[in-house]
C-alpha cells in the first residue's frame, strides 16, 4: 500500500457496497429460480454437516437442530483433531439424539476432511463452516460448487486479498441461489433492529458519534504461551489460533468485529479511513503476534467519527459495549456484551435514567437462535438469502482498524481493498503433519507488529 495512492471510497461503488448494508438479501434474488435444487419444502428433512468442531460450532449445531421451520438432522462431522471432534459430537448426541444420525464412517478427520463431510449432503441441504477463519474461503468455495447453503462464523475474511475471493465467491453463490448466513448475529437481534429503525426515523437526530468498547481480560488464546516441544507447530497454531494473524486476524478480526459491524449497521454506512493506536505492555512468556490493547477511530464520508477500543489485560476496567451519540439525544446500541443487547434511547448525552425515552422490554430473543431461523426459513421459502458481501466488509473493515493500529498508518478503505499481502496464500495446500504458514524463531518467538517501523505490511518473517 503506497503512501502515493490516491484511490478514494469511491473506487468501491463497482461493487456498490456502501449503498447495500441492510439490502443485501434484495442482491441475492437476481438469480432466484436459476437453481430450484436448493429450495427444501417445508417437511423435508434438511441435513447439515458441521465443518470445524470447536465451542462456536456446537453451539451452531445446537441453534441449527433447533429451528422449528422444518425437520433438520445432522448426518457428517468434521474438524483436524479428533479429540475436539469426539467432544462436540457428544455433546450434540446428547442434548438432540433423535436429530443426530451420523455414522463412524461419516466423522472426518485431517485438512481434507471438510471435502468429505459435504460430500454426504445432497444439493440444497447445508454445511456449517466453524473452523479457523483462515480455512473460510476454500471450504465455500467447494460448498458452492456442491449446490450447498451455508452457515459460516465471522469474521470471513482476515486480509484484502482474501476479502476480494470472498466478493467473488459471494456473487457465484447468489448466481446459484444458495442461501448464506454469516455468523455477524448481531444483526438479527429483535432489539437493535427496533433501535436501528428508530435511529433512522431520527429519534435521536443525526449521529455525530458512535462509541463501541470490547476492552476485558485475556480472551481466548489471544495470549498463547510456547509451543510443546512434542506438538508439531502447524497444529499447536490452530489449536492457539487467536494468537496467530494467519488463522484468526487476531484479536482484533475475531472480537472486535461485532462491536464495529454494530456501530456500521446503525451508522448505515462502511467508514473511508481508520487510524489506530496500541501496545504491547505485559507479555511475559506470551509468543503471540497480538497487542494488548487497540484504540481506533473510524471516520465515515460525512465526517462522522467512531471509536473502537479492545483491550485483553489482566486488572483493568473492562467495558463490553455499543453507543451512538446524535443531535437529539443518544442511545444504548448494546451493553455487557452480545445478548441481552439492553437498547434504550436517551433524551440528552448522559444515559441517565430519568431521561429515558424508550427501552426495549425485556425479555430479549437470542440472536444466535433468530440468525438460524432466519436462514432456515429462506431455505424453505426459497427466499433471497446472502450475507457474504456483508460480512465481508464487515470483516475488512475491521482488518483495517487491525492494520492501521499495528502498522501507524492512517488507512483507507478503498486502499486498503487492494493491499496485496495475504498471511496464507496456500491455506488449502495444508496438511497434517505439515509446515506452518508461520515460522518461529530460534528462540520460539514469532513476528510481531512494529509500528512506524513496518509500514507496508503488518509484520515481517525472514
Amino acid at each position: 500500500m503506497s503512501d502515493s495512492q490516491t484511490v478514494t471510497i469511491d473506487a468501491l461503488n463497482r461493487r456498490d457496497m456502501l449503498r447495500r448494508t441492510g439490502q443485501l438479501a434484495a442482491t441475492a434474488g437476481i438469480a432466484a429460480g436459476l437453481s430450484p435444487y436448493v429450495h427444501a419444502g417445508i417437511n423435508e428433512t434438511v441435513q447439515i454437516a458441521l465443518v470445524g468442531c470447536g465451542g462456536r460450532g456446537t453451539g451452531a449445531i445446537a441453534n441449527a437442530l433447533s429451528t422449528k421451520a422444518g425437520p433438520t438432522k445432522l448426518v457428517a462431522v468434521a474438524d483436524v483433531f479428533k479429540d475436539k471432534l469426539d467432544q462436540s459430537f457428544n455433546i450434540t448426541k446428547k442434548n438432540f439424539e433423535k436429530q443426530v444420525e451420523v455414522p463412524d464412517d461419516h466423522k472426518f478427520l485431517g485438512f481434507d476432511a471438510y471435502k468429505k463431510a459435504m460430500d454426504c449432503l445432497k444439493p440444497g441441504d447445508v454445511v456449517i463452516l466453524t473452523t479457523p477463519v483462515a480455512f473460510r474461503w476454500p471450504m465455500f468455495d467447494y460448498a458452492i460448487q456442491k449446490g450447498l447453503n451455508v452457515f459460516m462464523e465471522k469474521p470471513i475474511t482476515v486480509d484484502a486479498p482474501t476479502s476480494r475471493k470472498m466478493l467473488e465467491l459471494g456473487k457465484k453463490a447468489s448466481e446459484k441461489n444458495l442461501k448464506v448466513g454469516v455468523g455477524l448475529m448481531c444483526r438479527h437481534c429483535d432489539a437493535r433492529q427496533q433501535l436501528h429503525d428508530r435511529i433512522d426515523d431520527g429519534q435521536i437526530g443525526d449521529i455525530v458519534l458512535l462509541r463501541t468498547y470490547r476492552v476485558a481480560g485475556p480472551t481466548g488464546s489471544a495470549f498463547t504461551l510456547p509451543k510443546p516441544a512434542e506438538q508439531n507447530e502447524l497444529e499447536y497454531q490452530i489449536r492457539n489460533f487467536h494468537g496467530f494473524l494467519w488463522a484468526s486476524g487476531g484479536a482484533v478480526s475475531d472480537f472486535l468485529i461485532h462491536n464495529i459491524d454494530e456501530g456500521c449497521w446503525m451508522k448505515n454506512d462502511w467508514p473511508t479511513e481508520v487510524k489506530g493506536y496500541g501496545g504491547r505492555h505485559y507479555r511475559n512468556n506470551y509468543v503471540d503476534q497480538n497487542f494488548d490493547s487497540y484504540t481506533m477511530e473510524y471516520t465515515f464520508k460525512d465526517g462522522t467519527k467512531m471509536i473502537t477500543e479492545g483491550k485483553y489485560m489482566v486488572g483493568c476496567y473492562e467495558e463490553f459495549a455499543v453507543f451512538a451519540h446524535g443531535t437529539k439525544g443518544c442511545a444504548v446500541v448494546s451493553l455487557s456484551g452480545h445478548h441481552p443487547a439492553r437498547c434504550a434511547i436517551y433524551k440528552n448525552q448522559k444515559f441517565a435514567k430519568e431521561d429515558l425515552v424508550w427501552a426495549y422490554p425485556p425479555p430479549e430473543p437470542n440472536p444466535y437462535q433468530l440468525e438460524w431461523d432466519h436462514l432456515m426459513e429462506a431455505i424453505r421459502q426459497d427466499k433471497p438469502y446472502n450475507e457474504v458481501e456483508r460480512g465481508t466488509m464487515a470483516s475488512l473493515v475491521t482488518s483495517m482498524g487491525r492494520f492501521a493500529c499495528h502498522t501507524g498508518q492512517l488507512v483507507k478503505t478503498a486502499e486498503f481493498l487492494e493491499h496485496e499481502h495475504e498471511f496464507a496464500p496456500e491455506v488449502d495446500k495444508l496438511t497434517l503433519g505439515g509446515e506452518a504458514p508461520l515460522k518461529a524463531d530460534a528462540n520460539g518467538k514469532y513476528p510481531v507488529p512494529a509500528p512506524g517501523l513496518i509500514t507496508h505490511q503488518e509484520y515481517t518473517v525472514g
